[in-house]
């Protein structure tokens, strides 16, 4: 499960990366602002009003910020694992990489007026559908 904002233009452009090259299905998504994102960030504690992070749950693990982006990355076909070399910089720095990214995002990618909604063909993609 991927939780991203769905207001955030980075953050869509993200699942629409995922839905491309997500071929085995191995991720379903869901927006922050979904009945079933808000549950899901209430039940590991996070904030349901300010979100600054995506969020990764494997069963009982959650991953965020560059740890879940990893994660996911390394899960896709290739060339996308590739992109895991990163991994070797220390978490320290990597995070605070996307953090800056993360309190940034609306002003530089801007914000959509409302969630993003599926196509019908991805519509099984997402929580709930």
């Amino acid at each position: 499960m991927v939780l991203f904002d769905g207001v955030c233009r980075l953050c869509s452009l993200w699942a629409r990366f995922l839905i491309r090259f997500d071929k085995k299905r191995r991720f379903k998504l869901a927006t922050v602002q979904s009945p079933d994102g808000q549950a899901i960030l209430e039940s590991h504690g996070f904030s349901k009003d300010y979100y600054k992070t995506m969020l990764l749950v494997e069963g009982g693990n959650v991953y965020t910020k560059s740890s879940a982006f990893f994660r996911v990355m390394f899960r896709l076909p290739w060339p996308w694992p590739f992109v895991c070399i990163g991994w070797v910089v220390p978490s320290v720095i990597r995070d605070w990489l996307y953090d800056r990214v993360a309190l940034n995002r609306y002003k530089l990618f801007g914000r959509q007026e409302a969630c993003v909604i599926p196509d019908k063909d991805h519509e099984s993609r997402f929580l709930g559908e």
